[in-house]
């Protein structure tokens, strides 16, 4: 299973297991960690915006959804649509 870092704003580490395959945003949810996402998680919109301090290499390429929204350029990501394949961190952003 991924193991994903997720690095608060404020600095706080919070360490998660997920399955592969799943959203950075689903197991983001499932682990209790907050992750704004006023689309439902339909990639509609970015306040689920996140950037990939390392592992970018274990994300699905960007989708059509990333593209339209203006999504383009590393280290940025939306957590919606970033299917985990391996170990990430991820940078939550301050919103």
């Amino acid at each position: 299973m991924p193991l994903i870092t997720f690095i608060h704003p404020d600095g706080t580490v919070q360490k998660v297991e997920g399955q592969a395959g799943d959203t950075i945003l689903k197991i983001a949810l499932d682990s209790g960690v907050p992750m704004e996402h006023a689309c439902g998680g339909n990639g509609f919109c970015t306040t689920c915006m996140c950037d990939i301090g390392k592992g970018m290499d274990s994300l699905s390429p960007r989708n059509d959804r990333e593209e339209n929204m203006g999504v383009m350029d590393d280290p940025k990501r939306l957590s919606c649509q970033a299917k985990v394949s391996g170990d990430i961190e991820v940078k939550l952003l301050d919103v």
